[in-house]
């Protein structure tokens, strides 16, 4: 069954250890900020951008990874430190508007990279020394790929549309966006384990951690804003390899009927199976697909390559019947907004997880699994110890690394538009219903 998390209070020590960090940090930052203004004030005007590059000087997206879990308690201060970074960054005026022509890119030689240079050294993507000038050199692309790393955003270094949309929301817009998820990990700080998944779903990413540490991080496709993925603490209590697909009355009537219509085939081709009451198949050369109501029967699609489920399913305790689970459909895990499926988890590299899950039940090792998956054959596993999972909403955070991270309020939970700036953008647009996530279409 799933479980409640209430709002755990910090301790008294933690709360002064973040007070005394926090005061600590709002005096540094002020006193960068400041710094800052000097600097681009002061700062030389640089070259051109092809004799510029410095690979010691130059920041990349990798700066942004951490192995620290989002719900670590130990994040509470961090998340206090960058408040008052964003505070000093507000009071100080907040940072310039960027209006870049499409698609600015490395070599590039514009008035608004000033601008664009002012914007990253606010707010700590692209050191001061780098100077104001016209030119995207390798500096401003290396700052550029950063900030896309913190955003969620292809890192790609290219001052494209949703790139130059997330650089202009405003600090203060940026400082309640924190406010608002500090109260969110703080409702989480309390012992989650000794192992757990934590699945994001602003962030389309899985996370499992184990001694306070991500062992493994995943891609993964969540609901999309008409169909959302439920936010719940809970408890993976299954694996199944093969699984079988059975599709919701919702999804026979409004597409898989009108598809037997068209094509009598459909279902033979999709290794769906028709049954009665009694368990017995029945054939569908059988049954009168034009009649008024469809038929009353159970529509299950054999383990396979195309099944909708793909090789595994993992299920946890909840009332929505929602669940984390493999998808022949891989491509959608290349696309920037993942947020296209009915509720359920698609999770990218789901095999690497579910060795994860298993490691501590007998007899299934990394071999067997993958040896079990080539038979197509039908398995449930059983957890020989039930593990945690918490499904959160968590738009913005910051872990011991120092690095801010941000991403879009896809649910539009935060109370700003400008924070679900994208929440629409790579949105499939599914032609039948919105009862599940995958209808074959072979």
């Amino acid at each position: 069954m799933s479980k409640t998390s209430g709002i755990v209070a910090l301790s008294r020590r933690s709360l002064l250890r973040g007070a005394a960090a926090a005061g600590a940090a709002a005096f540094a930052g002020q006193a960068m900020a400041q710094d800052a203004i000097n600097d681009l004030i002061n700062a030389p005007r640089r070259g051109n951008w092809d004799d510029q590059f410095d690979a010691q000087a130059s920041r990349t997206a990798l700066d942004v990874v951490s192995n620290s879990p989002i719900l670590s308690a130990n994040n509470l201060v961090y998340m206090q430190q960058a408040i008052s970074q964003y505070q000093m960054i507000v009071s100080n005026g907040g940072w310039p508007m960027v209006n870049a022509p499409a698609a600015l890119r490395i070599g590039a030689m514009d008035p608004s990279v000033q601008s664009l240079r002012q914007r990253l050294m606010i707010a700590g993507d692209l050191p001061r020394e780098a100077g104001i000038s016209n030119s995207y050199d390798s500096y401003v692309e290396a700052a550029v790929k950063r900030f896309q790393a913190r955003h969620g955003l292809p890192e790609d270094g290219v001052l494209g549309e949703f790139t130059v949309k997330a650089l202009n929301v405003g600090a203060d817009v940026r400082l309640n966006q924190l406010n608002t998820n500090l109260i969110r990990l703080q409702s989480m700080s309390g012992d989650l384990g000794r192992r757990y998944v934590m699945v994001n779903v602003p962030g389309a990413s899985v996370e499992a951690v184990e001694n306070d540490r991500v062992a493994l991080r995943n891609t993964a496709v969540v609901g999309r804003i008409d169909r959302p993925t439920h936010m719940i603490n809970s408890k993976i209590y299954e694996v199944i390899l093969n699984p079988y697909w059975t599709a919701p009355r919702s999804i026979v009537e409004k597409d898989i009927v009108p598809l037997m219509r068209k094509d009598p085939t459909y279902l033979t081709r999709n290794s769906i199976r028709l049954f009665d009451g009694n368990g017995n198949e029945v054939a569908p050369e059988t049954v009168d697909w034009n009649a008024a109501k469809a038929p009353n029967l159970m529509f299950r699609q054999d383990p396979g390559k195309i099944n909708a489920m793909a090789s595994t399913k993992i299920n946890f305790h909840n009332p929505n019947n929602e669940y984390m689970h493999d998808t022949p459909q891989q491509g959608l895990f290349n696309k920037l907004m993942r947020f296209e499926s009915s509720g359920c988890i698609r999770v990218q590299n789901v095999r690497d997880l579910v060795t994860w899950l298993l490691r501590d039940t007998p007899g299934w090792s990394r071999q067997e699994i993958e040896r079990v998956i080539t038979t197509r054959q039908n398995n449930p596993i059983k957890l020989a110890e039930e593990v945690p999972v918490y499904i959160v909403y968590i738009t913005a955070w910051s872990t011991s690394n120092g690095i801010v991270q941000f991403r879009d309020d896809i649910y539009q939970k935060d109370g700003d538009a400008q924070l679900a700036l994208q929440s629409n953008i790579g949105v499939e647009q599914f032609a039948g219903s919105v009862d599940e996530d995958f209808v074959p279409l072979q």
